[in-house]
């Protein structure tokens, strides 16, 4: 697949797009030793050894899957740990990118295409079925900003579905699932750590924006009850939508393929997404292979699907939070996510679970 530069950075990109949002180190920071802030970050990841090496070993699309699991807890293990020592180990200094980029590689490397499959098959089904009561609620709203608002907080409720954060991944294991009507109404209340909602708003009620391009984030409730009742309120006030989805399985991140499936499920025979028209909605292929998004590197379909945008919308905590939260952007960009590592909080100076919404407009 052919890689390029996502066309709504402003050019030279190498000088006006970094992915990763929190520092691990600074240019005066020893090479050698590690930072406080990567060492949390490589606990972090270890800390979610456990639960990937669970999903492994259950895994029967793999022949001796419980002994390939094992090597994998042991190798990934072994990157970590190494980083620990020596930051220039593996290629140089760990971030957010690298650090989940030799997860998903070692994965790969050892058979384990895709170890969330059964729970993002089971969540999606789920979801599709409150899919027609989730959108009639909101159609139900007759205040636009109201129904903007419930809207928004549906995508952070959505958002929740989250197995690659540690907490969340066993509360689910434990509570079978995660309420998503309960968690809407339940959020943290405004402002959130970062609030520019009202400038969104003030902005959507003026229909600034023809063509959205929206970076979505995982399975479940997260795309079905989140994304898509959202995305459809665009389509019903005209505008396009470009849903950009993940080329290969990251955690239980939607893929491309399963969105394809999913928008099939969700359809009528006319094509409508409940009463509304679908001939301006797009899903397109990312190229991207992590729950992170380094947005040098994109797919050129996707290039060229979103070189005329108006709105770039990056959801999610990993694509939206821990990278991309201060890229800018030729048009305006909305990032939108749950917090949902203690450490995204800390250099937030938020709280687990609060919100980001960040908007930012661009003076044509």
């Amino acid at each position: 697949m052919e890689m390029v530069p996502f066309p709504l950075i402003p050019k030279p990109v190498e000088v006006n797009y970094r992915a990763c949002t929190i520092p691990y180190r600074f240019p005066s920071d020893n090479p050698k030793i590690p930072t406080p802030t990567e060492i949390s970050w490589i606990n972090v990841f270890a800390n979610s050894i456990p639960s990937f090496k669970k999903r492994a070993e259950s895994d029967s699309t793999v022949p001796d899957a419980p002994a390939r699991a094992q090597k994998f807890a042991e190798r990934y293990g072994g990157i970590l740990e190494d980083w620990k020592k020596d930051p220039e180990s593996h290629g140089g200094p760990p971030d957010g990118v690298s650090l989940g980029r030799a997860r998903e590689h070692l994965l790969r490397e050892l058979g384990f295409m895709d170890i969330f499959k059964k729970v993002k098959d089971e969540e999606n089904a789920k979801a599709i079925s409150l899919f027609p009561e989730v959108v009639s609620l909101s159609d139900a709203i007759e205040d636009e900003g109201e129904r903007l608002q419930n809207l928004v907080r549906g995508m952070f409720a959505g958002n929740i579905f989250d197995l690659g954060s540690a907490q969340l991944a066993e509360v689910f294991s434990r509570d079978g699932g995660i309420s998503f009507l309960a968690t809407s109404q339940n959020l943290v209340p405004r402002p959130w750590v970062i609030d520019d909602l009202d400038s969104f708003q003030a902005n959507w009620f003026k229909n600034r924006w023809k063509k959205a391009v929206i970076f979505v984030d995982n399975s479940g409730a997260d795309i079905i009850l989140g994304i898509l009742p959202f995305a459809r309120e665009m389509l019903r006030r005209g505008m396009q939508v470009v849903l950009a989805a993940n080329d290969l399985p990251a955690i239980n991140d939607v893929t491309y393929t399963e969105l394809t499936e999913i928008l099939s499920q969700l359809k009528d025979e006319d094509g409508q997404l409940i009463g509304v028209d679908t001939s301006k909605l797009v899903i397109a292929n990312s190229g991207n292979d992590l729950a992170v998004i380094d947005l040098s590197r994109v797919s050129q379909e996707l290039a060229d699907l979103s070189a005329d945008a108006d709105l770039v919308i990056i959801e999610g905590m990993g694509r939206g939070i821990e990278t991309n939260l201060y890229a800018q952007f030729k048009c305006d960009s909305l990032k939108i996510g749950m917090v949902k590592h203690i450490e995204v909080a800390e250099f937030l100076g938020g709280m687990l679970y609060d919100c980001v919404f960040k908007y930012n407009e661009v003076q044509s």
